[in-house]
């Protein structure tokens, strides 16, 4: 995988691609045979024996009495079918997750609490789970004369991604220190807003290089993505981060595991088909051939339903 400092390699997206966003077509790709939608998993959690409290009962227990909670929650991946089973409602192709759990107008769809007792946590935006990525590729090669060579854009927006001109970084890591005098010192430098105003703003460092950050876009309507080439075979493996370029290594140094961003777009070089991750949709789109969308919609890891071209993703059964 390297960095492409020429991004005219997916020019022909934007000329698929819808100006506003009345459709899915404001980011998918027109003009393939058929497409289907991948959603991605919300997270379920169980208290054995009773149901989860809310947030506001949680902050008046007394404290060993949360300690004692948070150590017996139950964290599992749950299926958007799952959670219309919880709530009520039904799943279909087109389902929003607000409407799936019947998320109150007051309330954001982070978290909600099902009849059950269980908590719903929302699906992850923008990008599929690194294994549920890995078993979705697999069937991607199964498609493309070119599995060995294509295109993966990131979308710049995303947090500590690039390097720029600032005061500050885009993100911090937590330090532990024994020297309070020290630790203070962190504090100070870091929440000054006086003395920040007078600061000359300096290079902060990205995941990407300096040359990346400061390099050209593929822009697609209302936003600009880092193009790679990648060949989509890479995907396949669920090891893919070790081997991506914007692995972020810095997380890592100070604990984290190895992560690194999801493709936003992956396409291969003969366009058989193309997969778009939305950053602010909560399931992955792919455009293809017709036996490829079936492929995908047979997998048991993965919950997927074929939408027609045109499709609006607003839930119109759920109400």
């Amino acid at each position: 995988m390297e960095w492409m400092s020429d991004p005219s390699a997916g020019a022909w997206l934007r000329e698929r691609l819808d100006a506003g966003h009345e459709t899915m077509h404001g980011v998918v790709p027109r003009g393939f045979p058929a497409y289907v939608r991948v959603f991605h998993p919300a997270i379920v959690r169980s208290l054995p024996g009773r149901a989860v409290p809310t947030a506001e009962e949680l902050v008046r227990m007394p404290e060993p009495e949360q300690r004692d909670l948070m150590d017996r929650f139950v964290d599992e991946p749950a299926t958007w079918a799952q959670t219309a089973t919880a709530f009520g409602t039904v799943l279909h192709p087109l389902a929003q997750w607000l409407r799936i759990a019947r998320t109150p107008a007051d309330a954001d769809g982070q978290a909600l609490i099902a009849p059950d007792g269980r908590e719903f946590i929302a699906p992850m935006e923008g990008e599929l789970e690194q294994d549920l990525l890995a078993a979705l590729a697999a069937h991607l090669v199964d498609h493309t004369q070119t599995p060995d060579a294509g295109f993966a854009a990131l979308w710049e927006g995303r947090g500590g991604l690039l390097g720029f001109f600032g005061i500050t970084p885009s993100r911090g890591f937590a330090t532990i220190s024994d020297d309070p005098n020290h630790q203070a010192m962190l504090d100070r430098s870091t929440r000054d807003p006086f003395n920040n105003v007078f600061r000359k703003p300096t290079w902060q460092e990205g995941i990407l290089s300096r040359e990346i950050s400061e390099g050209p876009r593929l822009p697609l309507t209302d936003r600009n993505h880092v193009l790679f080439s990648a060949p989509p075979s890479a995907f396949a493996d669920p090891d893919w981060v070790l081997h991506a370029p914007w692995r972020d290594r810095v997380a890592e140094e100070h604990g984290f595991p190895p992560s690194a961003q999801g493709p936003s777009i992956l396409w291969p070089e003969d366009r058989a088909w193309v997969m778009v991750s939305e950053v602010d949709f909560d399931s992955t789109i792919v455009a293809g051939s017709p036996a490829l969308i079936e492929a995908i919609c047979a997998d048991e890891r993965l919950e997927a339903f074929p939408i027609p071209e045109g499709a609006a993703l607003a839930d119109t059964v759920n109400r």
